[in-house]
Formats: C-alpha cells, sequence, structure tokens
C-alpha cells in the first residue's frame, strides 16, 4: 500500500474516499463527470473533503480531494473552486447536518428509476430493501439544478439523525453516513434494492411486501450487524492494491 504522502492531513480518509469513487465508477453508478461525494473532517462538520470538479471518479486519486470550508462564502472564487451544485448541495448539508459526516449523491440507474415514480419510496420488499425501512428522507419538491437554495432546502429534509438517504425525486439518490464506509456500504445496498425493486414491479405480479415490523427489525439487525460496511470497504481497497490501482496516492 502506498505511504501517505508527505504535509497531507487525514490520509486514511482520503484513501477511503478514493476507493469508494474508484468502485462507484466500476459499478457505473456514476455518472459523466458530475456527482459528488464529500466527508467531514471537523467536529461541527464545516470542514470537507470533495472530489475536485470535473474529474472522473475512475480518475480520482487520495491527493486530489480538496478541502472546503461550508462557511466560506468565497469558495466558488477559488482557483480550484468545486462545481457550483456540489457547492450548493454538500455545502449546505455539511453546514445544517453535523450528523452526516460523509455525504454520497450519484444519478445511479435504478434509484433514479425510483426517483422519478409517483411514489418514489423504496418497500420493505426484500432483506435489503428492509435497511432503509423507516430511514428514508423523501424529496418530491424539485426545484431545478442543486445550486445553493435548493441545496439548503434539500438539507433541512435530512434534519432527523435516523435518515440515512434521500430520494431526490426526478433527480436521484443520496445517502449519508458517519464514515466513508458506512455511507458507501448503503449505497451500495440501496441501489441492489432499487433494482429489485424495479425489476420486481416490472413483472406486473403483485409483491410480497414485509411487515413494519418485520422490516424494522430486519433494519435493527442490519445496524448491528457484526461483519458490515468497514469489512466491505476493506475488501474493495484490498482488489484495488492487488490490482496495483493509483487511488491512493
Amino acid at each position: 500500500m502506498t505511504a501517505p504522502l508527505p504535509n497531507i492531513a487525514h490520509w486514511t480518509e482520503r484513501c477511503d474516499m478514493a476507493a469508494a469513487f474508484r468502485w462507484t465508477a466500476r459499478l457505473n453508478m456514476h455518472e459523466a463527470v458530475a456527482n459528488h461525494f464529500s466527508l467531514a473532517i471537523n467536529e461541527t462538520g464545516t470542514r470537507f473533503l470533495m472530489n475536485p470538479n470535473a474529474r472522473h471518479f475512475a480518475r480520482i486519486r487520495a491527493s486530489d480531494l480538496i478541502e472546503i470550508d461550508a462557511d466560506d462564502a468565497t469558495t466558488l472564487t477559488r482557483p480550484d473552486a468545486p462545481d457550483p451544485t456540489a457547492w450548493g448541495l454538500h455545502g449546505a448539508i455539511h453546514r445544517a447536518c453535523p450528523h452526516a459526516r460523509c455525504v454520497m449523491h450519484v444519478h445511479s440507474i435504478h434509484a433514479t428509476v425510483l426517483a422519478c415514480l409517483d411514489d418514489p419510496r423504496l418497500p420493505p420488499l426484500d432483506q435489503n430493501a428492509a435497511m432503509f425501512f423507516g430511514r428514508q428522507a423523501i424529496d418530491t419538491g424539485y426545484g431545478g439544478m442543486a445550486f445553493e437554495a435548493e441545496g439548503a432546502r434539500c438539507a433541512a429534509l435530512l434534519a432527523d439523525p435516523k435518515l440515512s438517504v434521500m430520494i431526490m425525486g426526478n433527480h436521484g439518490v443520496l445517502v449519508i453516513g458517519d464514515s466513508v464506509a458506512a455511507a458507501f456500504n448503503r449505497l451500495y445496498y440501496f441501489e441492489r434494492a432499487a433494482e429489485t425493486y424495479i425489476r420486481a414491479l416490472q413483472t406486473g405480479q403483485k409483491l410480497r411486501i414485509l411487515s413494519d415490523a418485520v422490516a424494522e427489525k430486519t433494519a435493527r439487525e442490519w445496524e448491528d450487524y457484526p461483519t458490515g460496511p468497514a469489512a466491505h470497504l476493506s475488501e474493495l481497497r484490498a482488489i484495488l492494491d492487488a490490482e496495483g490501482s493509483d487511488y491512493a496516492n
């Protein structure tokens, strides 16, 4: 594994982020040079790491991540200014929701299809979907691209720390977590669960939805499961390392 570069703080977290970007691209959950991940690096959550503007997920390295201050109104005038919609959405969330340590937003195919349904909620159809039972913020008020006003509106929907995913109507999906591993694990499982649901709808058959009691019990079991997000991300990093990837540069 590549040794930490000199004078770069939060190196382990940067490597985790870079690995998450690489794997998201490998799963085809990215979109061109859009979509963004961010990670808070101070106690209040207002300073955060984020991918640089217009860099493809498949090329992002740990040293490429830029550091942003959500309270700095001059951010968009920096030479390395982030994408303005990334600033609008992620800046607003980190400013308003200190519990949202890691924020991942994508337009992955099945989550976006779900977000375009008249009822975009993900029901507890299977074990994976049950992970998100009672933990979804539903946004049906899409008002255009996520510049600052739209970002602030979306951030307000995540005020309850119990909510771990926001289904962004007519847009995509956003997940939060207390670490890169937690957020990425949720992103992965939400897309899997959304795909199962969309494919089940395509059969035209009646769906067998879990009861609320079983769904909530399963969601809590997911939260307490001994082999969880950290093991998932560790294995992905091990695969990238074995392939000689430069993500940890």
